[in-house]
């Protein structure tokens, strides 16, 4: 929806807002310090709303401001994008926009386990949480294998390589920053 189709808008719902509470122009004047004119042509379209006016409307009414206005409509969340095979690893993005964070859901399948890996660099931090299976992760000197609930964090510019046990598929979770940037999970503490 354009930003003219939303202000279009506003002026038949102030309207049916102050018909709906029975309240005059006169008195939404007096409550809001906006003369009767002004208020009239705002509800006829006469007038472009802007925020100094819609807040005290707003306030009048005690009503969020985004009911004036109107929220946005909200587009379908589910992420529907094909899945990209890459060197025998399924990839399914989680997310839409190109750049910053990307999540995947990665499924490994099940191969012959590599005794020598060979670790690649590569700007960005990543961060795998592994849903099923069990992956292997050599980072540096570390070589370590994931199960199912585990997570690792890494900064890609230290030699890594991920890849299959030879025990059998392995799904996870990858969440990507190509800038370097964190992912943090925040906690609430337990109670006491």
């Amino acid at each position: 929806m354009s930003t003219d189709e939303v202000l279009a808008g506003v002026g038949p719902r102030l309207r049916r807002l102050r018909k709906e509470r029975e309240v005059t122009l006169a008195a939404l004047s007096e409550a809001t310090g906006i003369s009767v004119s002004t208020l009239s042509r705002l509800e006829s379209g006469l007038r472009k709303p802007s925020l100094e006016l819609l807040l005290p409307i707003a306030q009048a009414h005690e009503v969020p401001l985004d009911e004036l206005v109107g929220a946005p409509p909200v587009r379908d969340p589910r992420v529907r994008a094909e899945p990209i095979v890459r060197h025998g690893r399924t990839y399914w993005p989680l997310t839409r926009q190109p750049g910053g964070l990307q999540a995947y859901k990665v499924r490994e399948p099940q191969r012959k386990a590599v005794p020598d890996p060979e670790p690649r660099t590569h700007e960005g931090y990543e961060w795998l949480y592994v849903l099923s299976g069990r992956l292997r992760l050599v980072l540096g000197e570390h070589d370590v294998v994931l199960s199912a609930g585990e997570a690792a964090e890494f900064d890609t510019r230290v030699p890594h390589w991920f890849g299959s046990t030879g025990e059998g598929p392995a799904e996870f979770l990858s969440l990507f920053g190509p800038q370097g940037e964190r992912m943090h999970v925040r906690a609430r503490p337990a109670r006491e």
